[in-house]
């Protein structure tokens, strides 16, 4: 794969990876209290972070729409970077699809499907082995910190191939100047002209 095919490839997944860790940032400051305080939440706190949720799911369509083209145009630089692959595409941009999938799967799974039961306002409905008003809330929260973590582990490993590639380039370069100075060295030796020895009389 061409040096700037991939880099416009790189340029792809990291803008969506970016742009859902804003997303999820400004959902910290309601998932907070839920998972990272000692002190138990409020009634009123899940009744704050039950609306917006429900805000959320209800927004207009085309929210969804754009939110569902950023995780195509992300899929699509992995498809570009995994196109006729080297090792470091392999070992890097793998690892970085496979967790791109996990975000995926945990968006569909986890957070669409609560959003509806947060929309819907049923919960256990004095079930004991389904879940809970409260504790659907807290997976949620639990929810988009997973995504979180899995993200930024997205960025790490793209920026661990771009440092890879770079200190392989600074290698690759010390190696040609090397081999460059022993052939220069090479030809001056073979220019010289050898002394010749005097006959004795």
């Amino acid at each position: 794969m061409a040096k700037g095919s991939g880099s416009f490839a790189t340029f792809l997944i990291l803008c969506p990876t970016s742009f859902f860790l804003g997303i999820l940032f400004s959902f910290f400051p309601y998932d907070y209290p839920a998972l990272w305080t000692s002190a138990p939440p409020s009634p009123a706190y899940f009744d704050m972070l039950e609306t917006h949720l429900r805000f959320i799911h209800s927004s207009p369509a085309i929210i969804p729409r754009i939110l569902h083209i950023v995780v195509a145009v992300g899929i699509l630089g992995f498809l570009i970077k995994l196109y006729k692959p080297s090792e470091a595409n392999v070992l890097f941009d793998g690892a970085s699809l496979i967790l791109y999938v996990i975000a995926i799967t945990v968006y569909v799974s986890n957070i669409v499907a609560g959003l509806r039961v947060v929309t819907e306002g049923v919960y256990g409905a004095g079930d004991p082995e389904v879940v809970g008003r409260e504790d659907t809330l807290k997976v949620l929260a639990a929810s988009n910190t997973i995504l979180a973590l899995v993200l930024i582990g997205v960025l790490v490993l793209q920026a661990g191939q771009w440092y890879a590639e770079r200190k392989e380039g600074e290698e690759a370069e010390q190696y040609t100047k090397q081999d460059e100075l022993k052939a220069t060295a090479k030809a001056t030796g073979a220019h010289k002209t050898p002394s010749g020895k005097k006959k004795a009389t």
